[in-house]
């Protein structure tokens, strides 16, 4: 997995008063939970851009004013109205130690269901992972070449390996729905035998 390097101070205060004083500078109240001790700082807002607002999932090479730290984004809190950051938790990792991470699903191939009119739909565009940090995956690969109309790929069939899926099995991750003009057209394809049975020929009306 790819990492980012983002740039931490830390705080002298933790307090109500100090925390509102961080937010009004522009800056995101933070803590790093680590093995040892949890490290209480601040960053600017403006930088969580390429970590939170991006499809992707990245490690976290996180300096805190002056040592580095390897870490991922445990969890993070946004203001219900303007969706502004209000605080953060990292996570220090360890390379003997699991961690639980979302990373993001990527189809690839073209499914015979869309070629035949059905609409692709992705259900879950992240998955959660428990493994060791150093397999850490980019995304997950799903290939949907053979997915027809009506198919559906649970997280039970998603094969991955060096990590666990913690998932409901049965969640849907991506599936092919039928579409309104795909079945209109199934009805229209099964009435016509019908139609032409049921209607009389032009030898039988001379009769």
């Amino acid at each position: 997995m790819k990492s980012v390097a983002m740039f931490g101070y830390l705080r002298e205060g933790v307090g109500k008063t100090s925390t509102k004083q961080l937010r009004n500078e522009g800056k995101v109240p933070c803590v790093m939970y680590g093995p040892n001790e949890h490290i209480h700082f601040s960053m600017y807002s403006a930088d969580f851009k390429l970590l939170v607002y991006t499809p992707n999932a990245y490690k976290v090479k996180l300096e805190i004013d002056g040592k580095i730290y390897r870490s991922i984004l445990k969890d993070i809190q946004f203001h219900p109205v303007n969706d502004s950051i209000l605080h953060a938790d990292f996570l220090e990792i360890q390379d003997d130690k699991e961690v639980e991470m979302l990373i993001p699903v990527k189809l690839t191939g073209n499914s015979v269901g869309v070629r035949a009119g059905g609409k692709l739909a992705l259900k879950s565009k992240k998955l959660l992972v428990r493994c060791l940090p150093p397999n850490l995956p980019d995304y997950i690969e799903i290939a949907i070449d053979d997915m027809n109309i009506g198919s559906v790929v649970k997280v039970a069939d998603v094969k991955v390996s060096n990590m666990v899926l913690l998932d409901s099995p049965n969640n849907p991750v991506v599936s092919v729905k039928v579409t309104r003009a795909v079945a209109e057209e199934a009805k229209t394809s099964a009435a016509s035998p019908a139609a032409a049975k049921a209607a009389p020929s032009k030898d039988e009306k001379k009769k």
